[in-house]
Order: C-alpha cells, then structure tokens, then sequence
C-alpha cells in the first residue's frame, strides 16, 4: 500500500499524512450555504472530498466525515425575503436539491451532514468559553472574538493579522475593540431569524459554526479539514483561532487541504458574465461522469479551467473506457498500483487518469485482465459506474425498438446494394442523435 502525501496548507509544503489515530481516520469539509443551486466551482470542492475520502477508507479501516449544511445566514434572509419564501422552505428546498445533484455527480454522502440551527447551544457554549478565556469580549448586543489574543492568527493563511485587516473588507464598527475583530454572535431583528442567548436575542456568525459542529462531531483534535481555497481567509482562519482558543491543549485540524478555484472558458465564474454555471446547467447539456472526468482531469490544487470543448472531450474519453469494457468480459480486479500510487501522491488524479488510457488501451487489444483492473481504478475516481449499454444507449426505452428496426432496414439496404437507402436511414437517425458504429459483428448504435 503507498503512503499518502498531502498538500498541508499550513505547514504549505506536500507531506506524508499521518493519522491521529491510524484506526480511525476524522475528515471535516465546509458545505454549502443552502440558498441556491450548487455551481460547479462548489463541486470542485466536494468532489476533491470526495476522491480523498474514498482513499482515505481505502487504506484505513475506519474514517468518519463530517460535512456540514450552514442554514443560518444572511444571504438566507434576503433570498427568502426576495423569493416571499418562509427560510425554512428555502433551506429544506435547496438542501434536497444539493443531496439530488451530489447524487447525479455520484458523490458519496457524509457519515454525518449536521445543520447549523441544529447546533445553536453548541456554539453558545463555545462563545461562552471563549469570553471566559479572555478570547472574546460582548458589546453592544454582539460578541466579538479578540484577534490580538492569538499571538498565531495569521499563520494558517501565511501572513500577519495587519495585512489581513487591509486586505479582507471587514467591518468597522464603533462597538469593536480592533478592526480585525470577528463576530461570533450578533443581534436579529424581528424580520431575521433569532435564538435567545445570555447576549440577548441573535444569531451566530459563520465563523463559529463549523468550529462547533466539527468539535461535536469530531473533537477537540481531528485529522483533516478541507474546502476551496477561498475559504482559506478568513473563514478557516477565523475558525482555526476560536477552536484553538477554546481548546488549547487540543490541535484542531493536524493537516489543511484546500482545492483552487475554477475557470469558466478562461474567466472567473460570475453571474454578471453570464457564464454562471450551476450542476444542473451542465448536466442538461452531458453525462454527470463527464463532467465528473473533466473536474478531475486537473489536479486539486491547479486552477482549472472548465471548457465545452474540454467537456466534449472527457465525453469522448469516457466512450473509450466503455469500450474498452464492452468489448467483453470484465473480471473482477483489484485497485491497480499505479492507479493507487498517483492518488496516494497529494491525490494527483490526472497521473491515475493516464493510468487508465493506458489499461482501456490494453482492453481494447484483447486484455481483459486490463478491462477488470480499468474498471476497478476508476471506481476510485467514482467513474465507469454505468453499465456500457446504458452508457451509449440511455436507459431502455420504446424509442430502442424504433431504432433498432431502422438500424435493420439499413442492413437490409445494404446487402441489396441499395446504398442510397442505406445512407438516407443514417442521416435519418443521425437527425435523432443517434450515432452508428459499424462493426465485423454487426452495427451498435449509441447517443450523441
């Protein structure tokens, strides 16, 4: 078994990963903020997730990963109060459409998804402790964490608390000690969602909720914490500083692990471009697996930059695989080495993607022992899970027989030398999406 090396972003170098607890690996990533449709720069996050802790359960016999729903935000309020939508509708709406689209991308589930407003009196408590460790001060309805109390602030992110300041748009307020302070409680309105506290009526900030459900679920110390690397400032500093704070003896997250952002045709994602792309968008246009393909086709910590033409081709690659699977039996095979050794190296999934041109290559020449070890590598990915047939075809349909019978009259056509015929029932269904591969064995036919 290779040993894992990840990117820590603390420590900012590739080291080997050594677990707390080598029974019992503990993983905890930031989820969504459930107001809208996930996009597929969120994807890149949890299919990141995703890879490592299929990995991680791989080589270690137990491992518990915590990601989290935050139901309890700003940007909650005025969606709901722009959609006349009551927030708990919006949220169990959006979170079952979050379940649905990780679902279609076969992205496994949590061990445990706890909710922000399912663990208010936990973050209270850690509030509570924070003032009484002098990490935290109440004023004016609002409880701010002391950044000058934490000599290491900063140092997840690699700068100083000055620059910090200068570069995050923080707020100034009069009821703060020192601009850099954060909020871990602040007061609601009528119109705002609300839980009574000993700071009155209010809600938290997000800071304080992940550091409350990871110690919930997870401890004062675990192994893994992870997201995109735009959470890396302040959200995961900020949250690095409160749980160390209330537990100093405890070491939070022992390894950082942070995924780039994504390019949409070479541009920065935004609605005002109008290259906004949610899961959905894409998966109207492609099979989940080749979106899926192209997500991984770049490493974790590489900007990747999302194209059609690049979506296209991870649908092209995808049909080589199927073919390669369909071409005859698959044995059942264990997880290839060398597949097993990219991922173990700071998962680098394009080195276990060329491990796989390389086995559908050799299936393709008549290896079926390579078809078997293909389709087992690429489960580790979460890829080649359809069965060929479906792959090529869809799901069966009437609309099957219809083609078939055309497929037929072609043949026939064919062998009366009837070419013109032939040709016309191709473009016919060509028409349909539907694209003819004429074998020594006979015609398949498969969706465009």
């Amino acid at each position: 078994m290779p040993h894992l090396s990840l990117h820590d972003s603390q420590r900012r170098a590739t080291v080997p990963f050594t677990p707390l607890d080598p029974e019992h690996v503990k993983v905890y990533y930031c989820g969504p903020t459930v107001y809208d449709l996930a996009h597929i720069g969120n994807l890149r996050a949890m299919l990141t997730a995703d890879v490592l802790v299929r990995l991680l359960r791989f080589i270690y016999p137990r491992v518990t990963f915590v990601r989290n729903i935050t139901d309890v935000d700003d940007k909650i309020t005025a969606r709901a109060h722009a959609n006349g939508e009551d927030i708990a509708t919006l949220t169990a709406r959006t979170t079952e459409e979050f379940h649905a689209d990780l679902a279609a991308m076969n992205v496994l589930p949590p061990d445990i998804e706890p909710r922000a407003t399912h663990n208010i009196a936990e973050m209270q408590a850690l509030i509570s402790r924070l003032i009484e460790n002098g990490h935290a001060y109440a004023a004016d309805g609002h409880v701010l964490f002391s950044v000058a109390s934490f000599p290491s602030y900063g140092a997840l992110s690699g700068r100083d608390p000055e620059e910090l300041v200068a570069g995050a748009r923080v707020e100034v307020a009069t009821y703060k000690k020192d601009p850099g302070d954060f909020v871990l409680w602040k007061p609601s309105g009528q119109d705002q969602p609300g839980w009574e506290s000993p700071w009155g009526r209010g809600r938290p900030g997000w800071h304080i909720e992940c550091s409350a459900m990871s110690h919930r679920y997870l401890g004062e110390s675990f192994d893994i914490h992870g997201g995109g690397s735009d959470l890396l400032f302040p959200h995961h500093e900020n949250e690095r500083a409160q749980s160390l704070c209330c537990f100093p003896q405890g070491k939070f997250a022992n390894y950082w692990v942070h995924n780039a952002m994504l390019l949409v045709e070479g541009e920065k994602m935004s609605k005002s471009l109008g290259n906004f792309l949610t899961i959905r968008d894409v998966l109207a246009q492609a099979p989940a697996e080749a979106l899926r393909l192209l997500l991984l086709g770049a490493h974790y910590r590489s900007t990747l930059n999302y194209t059609v033409a690049g979506l296209q081709d991870a649908r092209k690659t995808l049909d080589r695989f199927y073919r390669a699977l369909a071409a005859g039996p698959v044995p059942q095979a264990s997880v290839p080495q060398a597949v097993l050794a990219a991922l173990a190296d700071d998962l680098n999934t394009p080195l276990a993607i060329a491990e796989l041109h390389v086995l559908a290559g050799q299936a393709l020449a008549g290896d079926r022992a390579a078809a078997g070890a293909l389709k087992a590598g690429a489960g580790m990915l979460g890829l080649l899970q359809e069965d060929p047939e479906v792959w090529f075809k869809g799901e069966a349909s009437e609309e099957d027989a219809a083609i078939d019978t055309l497929i037929a009259e072609r043949l026939a056509a064919k062998k009366a030398r009837d070419f013109a015929k032939a040709d016309a029932l191709r473009d016919q269904l060509q028409a349909q999406g539907i694209v003819l591969e004429d074998t020594k064995e006979g015609t398949n036919w498969r969706r465009a």
